[in-house]
């Protein structure tokens, strides 16, 4: 053993440059550092309590023993769990019953003025928390590209910028770094989902789905809270929310291709993502520990994703359309099973306002992975649907969903009257046989009708 100014130095021979790195990580983990771990917190937009900052300093320490080469989606799970269990409020027996017989009734209006699949399960009462659980597959599919890229381009950038006798320890530790800035990434979108549990009201809120099976689900803590403050009795919001929620579903099940076509729309959409990295160089270059407002306002404002390109934009516009027609018929198929409802046109105005806005949450997401799921011609789409049910009834519109190749495009949004007049151009006049079937079956029809009357009341006149 020998001493160096002032240190005592080991005669063994030089440690791994890479275990260097994880070293030094292991030591900011564990707070031996002069970092302070509640500044990172605040950069990965937690709170800097003791408990959010030792939730922090955990996963990340998971995210150094991840051995995949994706993103460790539990991460997001966690961060989402948490913020949705903070005000959770216990469902009561009577809630419970209450909805589910709301939603039972929803699906008998649906039936008759629909012609879609009936579900395969039967709607769920969910808290937030299992809310979270159940939709979070779907937020990390669409999220995973985003978080790759980032990840990616984090662990080029610091790279490119670490000093030269520190680039075979960067290189051997890029795995190490590439887990981290996928954990930050994961923790951002938990955040995301956690608040969105707290502001939606059912599975199909957001506009795709997000529930397996296409399953229907309403989640009674943000149903009061939706209902709160409205002049209108709650077992009416809660009857027609029931209904558009059915009604969304119903239709995922129906068009078995829609679902599919709307989440590769959004992946397609999210793997064109890059960051940029002269951006994020900048950020690497001048990032001061003690004020990390600036990394956190990057990350979350979408200043590090460049303007979409040509792809991304085509398969946006594709997108943006799906949304505006499923959420148009949803509309109008809503608005014609509760004409029961004396309030309907209240709660009508208040989802389209709440969904014109948008909810804090949903402009994270926004921001966060550069996409809004936001139908922005929902009117239009509206009105189109509601010309072709006065026009072929509903049964002929609900027919349109049998396939991609015959749902209305843009161009239909934009000319209803245009698509209007091809449906009963391609509907085939009767031909002789035709009429003649509808001879013979009124007349079935009416001698059945006699013989019941007859066997009721013999003395009855005979029916003609």
């Amino acid at each position: 053993m020998t001493r160096k100014k002032g240190k005592t130095v080991t005669d063994e021979p030089d440690k791994n440059p890479e275990d260097e790195f994880t070293d030094m990580l292991r030591q900011f983990l564990s707070g031996n550092s002069e970092l302070d771990p509640s500044k990172l917190a605040s950069a990965a937009g937690l709170p800097s309590d003791p408990a959010a900052v030792a939730a922090l300093m955990q996963q990340l320490q998971n995210a150094m023993q991840h051995t995949g080469d994706g993103v460790d989606w539990k991460v997001a799970q966690d961060a989402a769990e948490q913020i949705a269990s903070a005000d959770a409020v216990t469902i009561t027996p009577g809630q419970r019953s209450a909805l589910e017989q709301a939603l039972h009734v929803a699906a008998l209006w649906l039936d008759e003025v629909t012609f879609v699949s009936e579900l395969a399960a039967p709607p769920r009462v969910l808290t937030r928390k299992e809310w979270t659980s159940a939709t979070m597959p779907v937020w990390s599919q669409v999220a995973e590209p985003v978080a790759l890229s980032i990840a990616d381009a984090l662990t080029r950038v610091l790279k490119d910028q670490a000093p030269e006798e520190l680039s075979g320890m960067m290189a051997n530790a890029s795995q190490l770094m590439r887990n981290i800035g996928g954990a930050l990434f994961a923790m951002q979108l938990g955040q995301v989902v956690g608040q969105l549990s707290t502001e939606v009201v059912s599975g199909g809120d957001v506009g795709i789905p997000l529930m397996n099976d296409q399953q229907a689900a309403l989640v009674p803590q943000n149903l009061a809270a939706f209902g709160a403050g409205l002049d209108i009795p709650a077992d009416q919001v809660e009857l027609y929310l029931s209904v558009r929620e059915i009604a969304h579903a119903r239709l995922f099940r129906h068009a078995k291709w829609l679902r599919l076509h709307e989440i590769s729309s959004i992946t397609e959409f999210a793997r064109g993502i890059t960051i940029d990295t002269d951006r994020l160089e900048d950020l690497a270059s001048s990032f001061d520990p003690s004020n990390p407002e600036e990394l956190r306002e990057a990350m979350v404002s979408g200043a590090l994703i460049p303007p979409k390109s040509e792809s991304q934009l085509q398969a946006l516009a594709r997108l943006e359309t799906t949304l505006a027609l499923v959420e148009g018929w949803v509309d109008v198929v809503t608005a014609a099973a509760t004409v029961r409802l004396p309030k309907r046109d209240a709660v009508a105005e208040t989802v389209r306002r709440r969904r014109a806005t948008g909810g804090p949450a949903e402009s994270a997401f926004s921001t966060l992975v550069g996409l809004e799921l936001r139908p922005r011609r929902l009117r239009e789409a509206a009105a189109m649907w509601q010309a072709v049910t006065d026009a072929v009834g509903p049964e002929a519109r609900d027919a349109l969903w049998s396939h991609p190749d015959v749902v209305p495009t843009t161009e239909d949004i934009d000319n209803p009257d245009a698509l209007v007049a091809r449906l009963l151009a391609g509907a085939p006049e009767p031909d002789e046989m035709d009429l003649a079937l509808e001879d013979f079956f009124r007349e079935e029809e009416a001698e059945t009708a006699a013989e019941t009357q007859t066997e009721q009341d013999p003395d009855a006149p005979p029916v003609v």
